[in-house]
């Protein structure tokens, strides 16, 4: 009985060193370009999603009218369109982060949803707000206001329907500059 207890003494001590070890010696998958941790995906996708359901103000406060989704492509063109991409136009390092920036003008492979359309718009109001731990998405709370956020939020799940002609020339980017002229 005694070298059973002994056994788990040890293993119960053990794990906790050799966890130590691996973190002081910078095995750690730290680096964007790195194979996930096993279970990554698990390990912070259940929390996130836990409080995210928890949290999402159900209804928004504001409709999605043509005024709202235009003043949404602003948004989106000033504070997202960096890492997300502009419509038909995607990120140039947005798929290189970890975990990529979803590009929000892009359909999925089954051609239906384009972007987080899928999202309630509270759900995303709540990652605009909050951001999300390491990922390079940030808390916009202190930057946009609250009618700001809900903007983007409403745009973006719309994404899937038709626009406003004056939300898509926001949302088309800045003209590209042509190519110089060889010598």
């Amino acid at each position: 009985m005694g070298k059973i207890l002994l056994g788990i003494v040890l293993g119960v001590l053990l794990v906790p060193v050799a966890v130590l070890a691996w973190f002081q010696f910078g095995k750690v998958p730290v680096a964007v370009a790195d194979p996930p941790f096993p279970q990554e995906r698990l390990l912070t996708g259940v929390p996130l999603h836990a409080r995210i359901d928890r949290e999402t103000i159900k209804t928004p406060p504001i409709q999605p009218d043509e005024a709202t989704l235009v003043a949404g492509a602003g948004v989106y063109r000033d504070q997202c369109a960096a890492c997300h991409g502009y419509h038909g136009k995607p990120s140039s390092f947005g798929a290189h982060m970890f975990p990529d920036a979803p590009p929000l003008w892009e359909r999925h492979h089954n051609g239906e949803v384009v972007g987080v359309s899928d999202d309630p718009p509270g759900e995303t109001y709540w990652k605009v707000a909050n951001g999300i731990r390491l990922t390079g998405m940030p808390s916009y709370k202190e930057i946009l206001t609250d009618t700001q956020m809900w903007q983007v939020s409403l745009l973006l799940a719309n994404a899937d329907k038709p626009l406003p002609p004056a939300a898509i020339d926001i949302l088309n980017g800045p003209a590209s500059a042509p190519a110089p002229a060889a010598k």
